[in-house]
Parts: structure tokens; sequence; C-alpha cells
């Protein structure tokens, strides 16, 4: 049993998260993300330590069975009656504290939680402690109680339904100073929110699942499939027609009806052949792979199977013995009916769905994306063309960039460099409207000339990922603006910016498209121990013919000269030990 304040002192915790968020259009206000989590996730971490914690507003099936849910009746009828919903709820004691907050504060931590029910504890005549914002505003919604004050008080409400939480403010009570408790309800003070909430450092795996849950996707609409490859299906692609839409042959051979011999006809029946035919017991023709079986027919034998010999009439067709007696027509809808699932929605456009879909006699769907890139390589030291001069360095990433962005399914749409200068980012993300995604190489550091991370903020911007505990790489930023775009800063070290880009933009095109993230590939690296590193690293592989991995333990990350002849990038863990499986970032060819 965890304790606030004095020992022995049982505390627990009702987070309100339901209401109507009516200044918010209705939306589901706790689910909204802030600096990479729910803003409901905030609350609950916030009294964790609670013994019991209690959820009121709709039911949340991704919930610990440990947390108590419930929830206001009728639903929507306000914090007050929330409030004696979640009580209610609660075992019945008569002492202890309560900690009552709203979903809806996205700074809160447990020392906030702790300061103020340590409040309370240390103010006996008192019967509940309220947070005061940097506004003065008196928090009704981030407030601890004792447990048999807050049930007199709801106990002699008649009616709960719409009251204010001022309604049950006691005379006798205190107040703490807090800062960072402001709640959001607003769209703007959403937005301010998570402007000011740059997460910490996260591991990879917990970087992209942020930019995953919080990057907005594109909108639907209906295009061409054939146009639309790195795209991913927002509707079922349903199949328009059976495949094959009518009996065909399987093999070369011949169609036969009946037991046989049968007497064949002169003709051939070749693909695509519209001649009208019918064939009555004892007759065979002459058919090839892929041709419409004539009405009347039983089988498709191969050729292998059977003889053909002359006689005085003409020709006879005959079963070859010890053959076996099958079938080798492929039946109208074999492989699909009509109105059957090719594939569901969050799949991947790709050339093998265009080409199914084809077959199936559909051209266009649903969809999401493609994404589509502008990508800009920053530094006044960076030459494209010309000779270089003193101080300068060749571009030797913006040339390959839009192949390594195919590679993960973005279209490139503009590939430019960007000089140093006060504005330059500024003006990048005013102008730059034609994209989802705006990819930066360098000025992702701390340096005098990297100045991303602070234009990102002149912005507006929601930092989603500020850096990442990986090397090399770990200077990246993600972010997404205001209208949705999403800024990926890759750090400008070669290697480290290929590095981040394998790792980091499938995540973000699963975000902008809805798509079901792909199963990594994983292989087993026989050096892993010896190329590893306290944090994760991401190094070169090569694959043996037995199927394991080896790694490179030195690399030059300013030129992708150690990417030739290799095979993948390996995400090593912290402290990996031989033979471990890790995931593989495929190259492109």
């Amino acid at each position: 049993m965890t304790t606030f304040g004095h020992p022995g002192n049982p505390t627990d915790a009702i987070v309100l998260a339901g209401g109507r968020a009516t200044r918010m259009g209705g939306i589901d206000k706790p689910a909204l993300v802030v600096a990479g989590r729910r803003m409901l996730d905030t609350a609950l971490d916030a009294v964790a330590t609670c013994d019991r914690i209690v959820v009121v507003g709709p039911h949340r099936a991704d919930l610990s069975p440990s947390i108590v849910q419930a929830q206001e009746s009728p639903a929507g009828a306000g914090p007050v009656a929330a409030l004696a919903a979640g009580l209610a709820a609660l075992d019945d004691r008569p002492d202890g504290l309560v900690i009552v907050l709203a979903a809806d504060l996205p700074s809160l931590d447990r020392a906030t939680v702790t300061a103020l029910a340590t409040s309370l504890s240390d103010a006996p005549d008192a019967e509940a402690a309220f947070a005061v914002d940097e506004a003065g505003r008196l928090q009704f919604l981030l407030s601890a109680w004792r447990r048999s004050a807050l049930a007199a008080r709801l106990g002699a409400l008649t009616d709960l339904e719409n009251l204010p939480m001022r309604t049950l403010v006691p005379d006798r009570h205190v107040t703490l100073e807090c800062a960072g408790v402001a709640d959001c309800d607003t769209m703007a003070d959403l937005e301010r929110a998570r402007v000011a909430g740059v997460p910490g450092p996260m591991d990879v795996e917990e970087a992209r699942a942020a930019i995953r849950n919080t990057i907005v996707p594109l909108p639907i609409h209906e295009t061409a499939l054939v146009g639309a490859l790195g795209a991913t299906l927002a509707a079922p692609l349903v199949a328009a027609e059976a495949l094959p839409r009518f009996d065909v042959s399987a093999m070369d051979g011949y169609a036969v009806a009946g037991r046989g011999p049968w007497r064949l006809h002169t003709e051939i029946r070749y693909a695509g052949s519209s001649t009208d035919l019918a064939l009555t017991d004892g007759d065979a023709v002459r058919i090839a792979t892929g041709a419409h079986v004539p009405s009347g027919a039983t089988a498709v034998i191969r050729d292998e199977f059977v003889d053909v010999a002359s006689d005085s009439v003409g020709k006879l067709v005959v079963r070859r013995p010890d053959t076996p007696e099958r079938d080798d027509t492929r039946r109208r809808g074999e492989d699909w009916q009509p109105g059957h699932h090719l594939a569901e929605p969050g799949a991947a456009v790709t050339p093998m769905l265009v080409s199914a879909a084809a077959s199936a006699e559909v051209t266009g769907a649903r969809v999401r994306g493609p994404v589509r890139a502008h990508v800009v390589v920053t530094g006044d030291e960076i030459r494209r063309d010309g000779p270089l001069r003193d101080g300068q360095t060749r571009d030797s990433l913006g040339p390959v960039l839009p192949d390594m962005l195919r590679h993960c399914g973005v279209h490139t749409v503009t590939n430019t460099h960007l000089r140093d200068t006060a504005d330059g980012f500024d003006a990048l993300f005013e102008g730059a409207r034609d994209t989802d995604v705006i990819v930066v190489v360098g000025a992702t550091g701390g340096g005098a000339a990297d100045q991303l991370r602070d234009a990102l903020l002149r912005a507006g911007a929601r930092i989603v990922v500020g850096r990442v505990r990986c090397r090399p790489g770990g200077s990246q930023v993600t972010a997404t603006l205001p209208d949705g775009r999403v800024v990926l800063g890759l750090p400008g070290n070669p290697l480290a910016a290929v590095a981040t880009l394998l790792m980091v933009v499938p995540a973000i095109v699963d975000g902008l498209t809805a798509r079901t993230p792909i199963v990594p590939l994983t292989g087993a690296v026989t050096n892993a121990s010896e190329a590893g590193a306290p944090v994760t690293r991401i190094v070169p592989v090569a694959r043996h013919v037995d199927g394991t991995w080896r790694a490179d333990t030195m690399v030059r990350t300013a030129h992708l000269a150690g990417l030739i002849g290799r095979d993948a990038l390996a995400l090593l863990p912290p402290r990996p030990v031989d033979g471990q499986r890790v995931e593989l970032l495929s190259l492109p060819g």
C-alpha cells in the first residue's frame, strides 16, 4: 500500500475521462496525444502509486484489469455526476484520501499529485485541497479530498446532473500553487500544450510508436490503382469479377466429353479464341493453356496423358494406360468469386496488389496517400554542382535520398538545397505546401547553425520525437506542423541520415496512411556483442551462406562507402549477445 502524507492514510484516485468536450467538437479528449502519449495515460501515470484507481467515462478495452471502470448515468451528465459514479465504484471505506483529476492535464506528474495530497494531510481541519494554476485559477478537477467529506457533500445533493464542480467546494479547504497544471478545454489549449510538450529522448520502438499514434492520417480519396503505388487501402479491395471468368485449360492438351476414347475435332482452341464450339459425348478438341473450355467438355487431359491415333474416319484420342484420371480444367471462380476481399483496409498498394486487382476487374480504390516528400539538404558548406571551394563538401546525400525514400514507399516531389540563414526554415515551412513530409538533412543538433528545432517551435509545430537513444541518428527529430505536414529532421552525417531514414520513414508512412505496420525482417548476428554498444547501435551487416549475419564493427559515418556490398542495417539493442536475432533494415538495391 502506498501512502501520501502521513503513514496509514490509504489513497484512492478518481480520473474523469468522459464528458462531451463540446468546445473541441465532441472528440474523445482524454485520447488526444500530447508529448507522445494520451492525456489519459498521463493522468494514470500521475496516480499510479494510489491504492485503487477508478476511470469514469466510456469503457476502454486497453486499460489494465486492475483499473476499475465506471460510467455516470446518463453519460455526459457532468463532472459532479461522474465523480459520484467514481466514488460509488470504490470499495466502501470511510477513511483515507481521494485524488480527483480530469484526464485533460497534459503536463501533470506524480510529484504534483503527491504535493497536493500532502498539503491536505498536513491540514487536519481541511476537507479538500485544490490546485491553483499559474493564472491563479482554482482547478476543481485537480484536487485531494477526505473521502468522508466528499461522500457527505455528494450525498447532500438531490440532483447531480449538469452541476458545476464549484457546487462541491467546502468552506474548509486549502490551496496549492502548482506549475504546469493548465487544462485543455479548446483546440488552442491543446496546440499550446503540444508545442510546450517536447518529449525527452526515446528508445527506437517508443519513438516509432509515438509517430504512428500521433500523426494525423491523410484524407481518403478515390484513385486509379495503377498510379497509387505506395498508398494504403482505406476500404476493402473487393473483386468485381470471378477468376477465372470462365472455365479455362490449365495445360496444353485436349478438352474431352465423356469417358473416351474421343473423336478429335479438326479445329484447335487457343487462348482468346471466340469460336463457338460445343462437345458431345465422345468428342475431343485440341486446346492450349488458358483457352476457354468449350461447352459440353467434362475434363481437360494434358498432352502427356494421351495418344492420338488415325483411322479411316479421322483421329482418335486415347488415354494412356496407368496415367492418373485428373482434370486440368481451371473452373470459373476457382481462385475467387465476385465480392471476394482481395485485401483489407491498411494494406499497402504494391505491384502485386495492383496486378491482383486487374485480374479481378478492379481499377480504382479508396486510399490514403501515396506519401509525397519535399527533400532539403542544409548547410552553407554543401555544394551540389561545380568545383568545390575551400571549406565546401560535396552533396553526397541529395542525389540518392529520393531512391531511399522510394524504397520506403514515399514519392519525392522536390529536392533542394537550403543555406544556413536565420529565416530559411520559416520560409521553407511556409512555402513547401505540395507535400506531406518535409525531409530535412542537417541542422538537427544544438550548434550555432542548427536552427531547425527553434524554427519548428516558431511555426507552432508539435515535436513528436525530440531525440532517440541510438547511434548513429540520436539527434533526429520528427514533428508535425499545425496543418498536418510532417517534418523529419535527419542528422547531417550521411550514414546517420540513411540509418534514421530507413528506421523512421516507414513509421511515418504507417501514420499518414493508416497502414498496417509490416512485421520487420530479423536475423541472427553472429558477432553482435563485438559490434554492440550500451545504447541501440545501427551497423551494416552482410549475410552468410548459412543465413546468419555478420556486423561491421568499425564503420566510417561521414560517407556511405561502408554500405557497399552490405545487405542491410542491423538494429543492435543495448549490450547484445552473439547470435541474437535483431531487426534488419533492408538497403535499396
